[in-house]
């Protein structure tokens, strides 16, 4: 398995980004994470508010602990919010369990790592994380 790099992550910001101009959206920031859960890369557009990175990174991280996409962590987190309070506390509140976290796989199915999005509704967020994954050529996962 090749590890994720930083070309790769760089398309899928710049294609996330590019998706959510051609929508209209709000002002967006993304964050991709590689398999272990280091930043590769992140940008902020202009107007996107002050703690958007740190939620797109926090929606990207969960996806990666939990090795679901973040539409499966929603699902999971209403049917069990005691569970995901106690994740969030262990975590030090790094995990945000919402659509637009996306887990990036390889044609094995293999995660190589993940994408969080912030700016405009979450299911946008998403619709853009799963558009830019797919563009690099690799496995969008939302669970």
């Amino acid at each position: 398995m090749e590890p994720l790099s930083l070309d790769q992550a760089a398309h899928i910001v710049d294609a996330a980004l590019a998706r959510g101009r051609e929508l209209d959206l709000h002002p967006l920031t993304v964050a991709v994470l590689d398999h272990g859960g280091a930043l590769v890369a992140c940008k902020r557009e202009n107007g996107s508010g002050l703690l958007r990175p740190d939620i797109a990174q926090a929606k990207a991280w969960g996806v990666l602990g939990m090795g679901l996409g973040g539409r499966a962590l929603a699902a999971r987190a209403a049917t069990a919010p005691a569970f995901f309070d106690a994740l969030t506390a262990i975590s030090g509140g790094r995990i945000a369990p919402v659509p637009g976290g996306v887990l990036i796989r390889d044609a094995e199915r293999h995660v190589l790592g993940a994408v969080g999005i912030s700016g405009d509704t979450s299911d946008n967020d998403e619709i853009c994380a799963l558009a830019a994954v797919e563009s690099a050529g690799l496995t969008p996962d939302a669970g």
